[in-house]
């Protein structure tokens, strides 16, 4: 197809911007092919009389484009006819068609949700993950963050969401859910991602973050007695859980209270490897508040940032492989 004079233009130009290397790199590690098939069954055929569907890659591309910059439905359809860099990711010629609309993209979004296919799409991502041999099965580190909610009235309901509860979490009430996490130690890679209303304890979803193949756990001092839990009980594996802090400041001043603190040092220093991802959701995706109501919907949604947030992690190291691959 004849490319457009913009189109010619935006090529020629000399100096790529930070949005097209990242949108570029996104491009090259995403399994297009893989995530294509998950959710093709279910996708419209278009049979019958009407206007035929929008092609399922080109929706699949710009709902990853939205995820990317943490836009709204009106916001990505807005930043289509802004953006030259990001009209060439989704595949759009404004000189022979429109974006697709608002509507249509609130549509696919909720034939995802409908059909669970975000989860899907998260074990999609991370089984072309494992196969390119980034994600172990030796060791899990869990932890959980808080992510905020919409504490206004001002709605059709006049009421909060029911699903989101407020926790304390120092000297501040905060109204919301929980994003927990199971992530692997070797790559620091997500492997499970479950949500809960923010008045959830963390220990009480330790178990429902492990793959079941680890020998070894990795908790901050949130999932002290863990191993006792009746869940746990007959689990196979080793908890390192941090002490709790008022514990490890009174150590002593002895070898052993010496010895005490560098193991806990040890643990911290591997758990650490779990901030990454959520780095990556909150300042990097953008995604600090809810953007739905009701708890499925959200936790769909931290389906699909973690498995692209797994994939921005991993893209060093995917397009280093690519380019083994095409050498």
């Amino acid at each position: 197809m004849q490319s457009s004079f913009s189109e010619l233009e935006y090529a020629a130009k000399k100096r790529r911007t930070r949005r097209d290397r990242f949108l570029a790199e996104i491009e090259a590690v995403t399994p297009w092919a893989d995530l294509v098939s998950v959710i093709e069954a279910h996708y419209p055929k278009g049979e019958g009389r009407g206007r035929p569907p929008i092609g399922l890659l080109r929706m699949l591309r710009m709902y990853v484009a939205q995820q990317c910059f943490g836009l709204s439905d009106e916001g990505i359809e807005d930043a289509i006819y802004d953006s030259q860099a990001i009209r060439r990711f989704v595949g759009i010629d404004l000189s022979r068609e429109a974006a697709p609309d608002a509507t249509t993209l609130l549509k696919f979004r909720r034939l995802l949700e409908k059909h669970e296919l975000t989860r899907k799409v998260f074990e999609t991502i991370n089984a072309h993950l494992a196969a390119k041999g980034l994600l172990m099965r030796e060791g899990t580190i869990v932890d959980a963050t808080l992510i905020a909610a919409p504490p206004l009235t001002k709605n059709r309901d006049k009421q909060r969401d029911p699903e989101m509860h407020q926790v304390k979490k120092g000297n501040e009430w905060h109204f919301g859910m929980k994003a927990h996490i199971g992530v692997d130690v070797e790559s620091g890679l997500v492997h499970t991602v479950v949500g809960t209303a923010a008045n959830v304890s963390d220990v009480t979803q330790a178990h429902a973050l492990l793959h079941g193949e680890e020998s070894v756990v990795f908790a901050d001092a949130g999932y002290q007695g863990v191993e006792k839990r009746d869940e746990n009980v007959e689990t196979p594996v080793s908890w390192h859980v941090a002490m709790k802090r008022g514990l490890r400041k009174a150590l002593a001043d002895t070898d052993e209270g010496k010895a005490l603190e560098a193991m806990e040092q040890a643990k911290a220093s591997t758990r650490a490897k779990v901030e990454h991802p959520f780095h990556v959701l909150k300042n990097l995706l953008m995604h600090r508040k809810t953007r739905y109501r009701g708890l499925a919907k959200n936790v769909a949604h931290l389906m699909t940032l973690f498995g692209l947030g797994n994939l921005m992690l991993a893209r060093k190291r995917l397009l280093e492989l690519n380019a083994q691959g095409a050498s």
